[in-house]
């Protein structure tokens, strides 16, 4: 059950609201339909989705709009400046960024993805900076231009397990291509941290599972997240299992076992997830600390 804020907690929470709606920016929390949004946005955090809430993919299993277009990107113009004053505003340490899919876009909005991660570090320095990127069809030059920006830890879900890519996501996604979109962080960066994510109840076997945990440690991935999938309509696609805690504990369980750096996996874990903000945080101010 979602926990819902109480005290300050609701302050907290219409602050943000009121803070996202009066910049213009747009937050996967709401167009996705979080679980957690409670949680996280009366904890002071939230996870901003640029480019506009239009995506232009049709994956079966998200509540965002689709269409052939996104918005214009010359409304999104003063994005990078209003996200930057968003942050400050919220006083984060730890800021998620992800956005729609934007295949209508030259670069597919790798551009404009790197331009608001520079306006946040201009402005505060001191953020530590995570992305959650589309797959920008594992066109290497976008890839480049995201990685260069100057996040430290760069995000790209695989969704699901390779027999159900199909039936899951949008044709123009794959299993392979986003395998190639984590190698490719990698391999222009390999100080960067890498993460996944993937919805369980879809109907995946176990050794399905295992072989995508292998898969995504060939390539050096760090971080692993799992949740429970959850129909955001009557439209999208049903749930084929509820998972229980304890198997979400023995997959945790299995990640670790598999060498990754780090996995929360439960019920309504989401690929931006709190606990692993903090995990992250600690272990990028370690590091930080380390070169000094």
């Amino acid at each position: 059950m979602t926990k819902l804020p109480q005290g300050d907690e609701i302050r907290e929470y219409e602050h943000v609201k009121k803070l996202t709606k009066d910049k213009k920016l747009h937050t996967i929390c709401v167009e996705a339909r979080c679980p957690n949004i409670n949680e996280c946005w009366a904890g002071g955090t939230a996870t901003f989705l640029l480019m506009g809430d239009i995506c232009t993919r049709y994956c079966r299993f998200c509540h965002t709009k689709s269409s052939r277009e996104g918005l214009p990107m010359h409304e999104l113009a003063s994005e990078p400046e209003n996200l930057a004053n968003a942050v400050g505003e919220m006083k984060l340490e730890y800021i998620v960024l992800t956005s729609v899919d934007r295949d209508d876009l030259e670069n597919q909005g790798s551009q404009h993805f790197a331009d608001c991660v520079r306006a946040v570090e201009q402005a505060h320095p001191n953020v530590i900076i995570e992305l959650l990127i589309p797959d920008f069809r594992g066109d290497e030059s976008c890839i480049k231009r995201v990685v260069e920006s100057g996040a430290e830890v760069i995000g790209h879900n695989m969704e699901t397990v390779e027999s159900l890519q199909t039936t899951v996501r949008d044709r123009r996604a794959g299993y392979t291509q986003s395998l190639h979109v984590l190698t490719t962080i990698k391999k222009l960066n390999p100080k960067i941290y890498t993460k996944t994510a993937l919805m369980l109840g879809l109907g995946e076997k176990d050794e399905e599972i295992e072989k995508t945990m292998d898969d995504l440690r060939a390539i050096d991935c760090d971080i692993i997240t799992f949740g429970q999938y959850l129909q955001p309509s009557r439209k999208h696609l049903a749930v084929q299992e509820y998972v229980t805690p304890e198997k979400f504990k023995h997959w945790q369980k299995r990640a670790e076992e598999k060498g990754f750096l780090y996995c929360a996996s439960g019920p309504f874990v989401r690929s931006s997830y709190r606990a692993g903000e903090f995990f992250m945080k600690g272990v990028i101010e370690k590091r930080k600390k380390e070169k000094k």
